[in-house]
């Protein structure tokens, strides 16, 4: 993995800087709703002047017209730098392909597999930085308001991460067996021969049936703990935050902020799972497309 990034930034570098300063931004301003849906929550239950209200009002819908802005830079600024990188790594594919593999195989690598590669390279270290920064700038927030639920929704974090963890390894064993078996299958029908291979082509789409049945089962039931604990998480805030307004230890604005940065939190960190799934798929990829070149060296041009 640490190749991987090393490549990234030798070849983007000066464009990965720009996304990282937007990234920073964007998680900056996280929190910053929020305080506002606090200050006008709490303003309505204590006759707040019309003008107050309109006030803060214009300002929230300012920081998120900011905020939806600056991602809309980010996105485009990232995907472009991927298909820059899309098109190097083809255009080096094609250029010493023909010298080291078989046709089929080839023209797997330039379809699909150079796609996947440098498809992530736009968001390799922007999408992480971004999502992780607003994990933390909105968890800090609640943390500050009232410490109770900052913990809880660190409680809600954890488990979810060791299940990502547990479970994307068994997921990157059959991402790489598939890949393997889709290009003996391609090198098969590109062969002279393909009436002979018929059968044998048959089984790798079988083998590769199989491997995506047992990707999906892991994935979908990874979705499905994280769905669960993030519906826990929600009803866990409203009830404590609910004891603690009874108490009179938080009012009645910390709460909807808690609640409404739960889901702020479960975003980034669906991404940063999603971005993980991602990282450790293309990685399986990438040193699988290395072994295209006898000097090891991918995508210089």
């Amino acid at each position: 993995m640490l190749d991987l990034y090393k490549r990234i930034w030798r070849f983007t570098g000066r464009s990965q800087i720009l996304l990282i300063i937007l990234s920073i931004l964007i998680a900056v301003l996280a929190a910053v709703p929020l305080q506002f849906q606090k200050d006008i929550i709490n303003g309505i239950t204590t006759s707040m002047e019309r003008k107050t209200l309109f006030l803060l009002g214009a300002g929230y819908l300012g920081v998120l017209v900011v905020r939806n802005a600056l991602k809309f830079a980010l996105q485009y600024k990232s995907s472009m730098l991927s298909e820059d990188v899309v098109r190097r790594i083809r255009g080096r594919l094609y250029e010493v392909g023909f010298e080291t593999t078989d046709r089929g195989t080839l023209v797997t690598m330039i379809s699909t597999e150079a796609e996947e590669v440098g498809r992530f390279a736009g968001s390799a270290m922007a999408s992480p930085l971004m999502q992780l920064g607003t994990l933390l700038t909105v968890i800090a927030y609640v943390a500050v308001n009232q410490p109770y639920l900052g913990l809880f929704m660190i409680t809600i974090v954890v488990p979810q991460a060791l299940i990502a963890v547990s479970v994307q390894q068994r997921i990157n064993e059959r991402i790489g067996y598939r890949v393997r078996v889709l290009r003996s299958a391609t090198a098969r029908i590109a062969a002279d021969d393909i009436k002979s291979a018929g059968d044998a082509v048959l089984h790798d789409f079988d083998e590769i049936y199989e491997a995506r049945r047992k990707i999906f089962f892991l994935k979908f039931s990874t979705k499905f703990a994280m769905n669960l604990i993030t519906g826990v998480g929600t009803v866990g805030i409203l009830v404590l935050g609910g004891l603690l307004a009874l108490k009179g230890r938080t009012d009645v604005g910390t709460v909807v902020a808690a609640l409404s940065g739960l889901t702020r939190v479960s975003e980034p960190w669906r991404e940063l799972l999603a971005f993980y799934r991602d990282l450790s798929s293309v990685r399986v990829k990438y040193e699988l497309l290395l072994n295209v070149r006898p000097d090891n060296r991918m995508g210089r041009s």
